[in-house]
């Protein structure tokens, strides 16, 4: 099962694991998108993350027609970014339903399967923002410093059941996210007191997006986790990730903060 599969990692991870044999349910809200993926094998399923009840069809549906969900992937994410005080609280608390809650909450519902079939493997998109942060994103680095707090602690959970905890970390990845991010941020903040590190920061996503990895890169880093005997915990891929990653571990914080500072100009 694969969340988010309308666009992006999630739709180029849906197709790729079906071109190799994998029964895939791609799940998605925007249903009228994933039609298109039948043609490559992909089971299309509704899917609305902010609804318990649409979480739970969801997972009972696949668990009524294949009898289990061997393996889970939580790829749907929110990339809302904005200045901390100028974000609405509602919105906040969205991104967090998001890129957290629903994806627990599929964990849930799926492991009691997992456990009686005594394998699966849960694989969580994260980021490279899950580790190093940048400004403006305050809300959706919280989210996916969450996750990789979450799947840690779930690792330990679940290994004695047979099933893995694998996380996904990919770096700039050309996705329809970071435009509809950046137009958030020019709405929220880009008329107010931290306007121009607003329009820095979108001047750096533009810069950044013309180097982004296609999503492919990173659904074969999942294939690999996933066929793995002894997958890692970890898996970094795509534009600037491990450099990013290998900065953030050498610098001290003040020294990694200027770097970022630096390129927000």
């Amino acid at each position: 099962m694969v969340t988010g599969a309308s666009s992006g990692i999630g739709k180029a991870t849906a197709v790729y694991l079906a071109q190799n044999g994998y029964k895939v349910y791609g799940a998605a809200r925007r249903i009228e998108k994933l039609q298109e993926l039948r043609k490559h094998g992909v089971i299309p399923i509704p899917l609305d993350v902010t609804q318990d009840e649409s979480l739970t069809a969801c997972v009972d549906q696949i668990l009524k027609e294949s009898g289990s969900i061997d393996i889970l992937i939580n790829n749907a994410g929110s990339g809302y970014y904005g200045a901390l005080e100028d974000m609405p609280m509602t919105d906040a608390k969205y991104q967090l339903e998001v890129n957290v809650f629903a994806a627990a909450r599929l964990i849930q519902l799926a492991l009691p399967a997992m456990r009686k079939k005594g394998y699966g493997k849960i694989v969580n998109i994260s980021s490279v923002g899950g580790k190093v942060t940048l400004p403006m994103g305050v809300w959706y680095h919280a989210s996916k410093f969450a996750m990789e707090g979450l799947s840690d602690a779930l690792r330990k959970e679940v290994k004695s059941f047979g099933i893995d905890v694998i996380v996904v970390e990919p770096g700039g990845t050309k996705s329809e996210m970071t435009g509809l991010g950046s137009e958030y941020l020019n709405r929220v903040s880009g008329s107010t007191v931290y306007s121009p590190l607003a329009k820095g920061v979108s001047k750096m996503y533009a810069a950044t997006e013309k180097d982004a990895s296609d999503p492919i890169v990173i659904a074969r880093l999942i294939r690999k986790g996933i066929e793995a005997k002894c997958p890692k915990t970890r898996y970094v891929g795509a534009s600037g990730a491990k450099l990013l990653l290998f900065l953030r571990r050498s610098m001290s914080d003040r020294m990694f903060d200027r770097m970022v500072m630096s390129q927000m100009k």
